[in-house]
């Protein structure tokens, strides 16, 4: 990666650099992959963020809710792989929805309960950055994100440019893929570790403060041997949220099946199990509180 100069100021827990890595602007910048709120282009060590316009968003919340509401009566495991893995097919469905909520004026779908959605993630969104800055950084329990002067980058596909003034260290692979290709594979001895790193991450971070109440695998990454935080928008510090989470997480009998591993394991029900004990053993309120920093308890 290009080191350039660094300078004062800046968001939180973000370093500063004088001017934008050189291979942002080298080339054009490829799709890959997406969210509710952003859609991510990388180079080859680093990655930028389109955040979607209102009506994206909403077009997307509309959709999620819908499938949630016919994944049981949609065939096979569709719609749980919709939502575990939204691909192509969800893209499609969005640019549906969209032009149906272009047919209605945006006031009335932001006062909707779609609406309510909609801010509900902006605002944990931004939240969850802001204790990402200002718990994690610098921790290497996330990938570290830059700030720069504005510059123009080309990307792969639509709009075909952006303008941005940061960037993230790309990782090499998201958990959730790491751990699919391993077991195409066969090799579930290397999935249990990951599994165990992806536990003591987790535990790292209440260490400090903080919470993911969205720690699905694809939201973290691969640097090395270390597993990292890449979408920090799920975090939170307050109790009141944290024991909801587990309140939800106590009913929930088989964590890696939440997790959307069920089928990656379903021939090593035995490593499902040992997980699902772990989880059960350390995602419940008093073993995260006994992590907890007392000042923040």
């Amino acid at each position: 990666m290009e080191d350039s100069a660094v300078l004062a100021g800046g968001r939180i827990g973000q370093r500063v650099l004088a001017r934008a890595p050189a291979e942002l602007t080298a080339g054009k910048l490829k799709y890959l992959g997406e969210g509710v709120g952003k859609v991510v282009y990388a180079s080859e060590n680093w990655v930028v963020k389109r955040e979607r316009r209102p009506r994206e968003i909403l077009a997307l919340i509309a959709i999620w809710r819908a499938i949630r509401k016919l994944e049981g009566f949609l065939p096979g495991r569709w719609g749980r792989r919709l939502l575990e893995r939204p691909a192509q097919q969800i893209r499609l469905l969005r640019l549906l929805a969209e032009a149906v909520v272009l047919a209605v004026p945006l006031s009335v779908w932001l006062t909707s309960r779609i609406g309510s959605t909609r801010r509900l993630y902006k605002r944990r969104d931004r939240f969850g950055e802001m204790l990402a800055g200002t718990h994690l950084s610098g921790t290497g329990l996330i990938a570290e994100t830059v700030t720069f002067p504005p510059v123009r980058v080309k990307v792969k596909g639509w709009p075909g440019w952006l303008v941005v003034d940061e960037a993230t260290e790309r990782v090499e692979q998201t958990l959730d893929a790491r751990i699919n290709d391993l077991a195409r594979q066969r090799r579930f001895d290397e999935i249990e570790v990951w599994l165990d790193r992806f536990l003591a991450l987790r535990q790292e971070g209440w260490k400090r403060g903080v919470f993911s109440l969205d720690a699905h695998l694809k939201n973290f990454g691969i640097r090395g041997d270390r597993v990292v935080l890449i979408d920090p928008g799920g975090l939170t510090n307050r109790w009141e949220e944290i024991a909801d989470r587990l309140g939800f997480e106590d009913g929930i009998q088989r964590p890696h099946a939440q997790l959307g591993l069920e089928n990656t394991l379903r021939d090593r029900p035995d490593i499902a199990a040992k997980f699902d004990s772990k989880w059960k053993m350390l995602v419940n309120a008093e073993a995260v509180r006994t992590r907890w920093p007392e000042a923040a308890a």
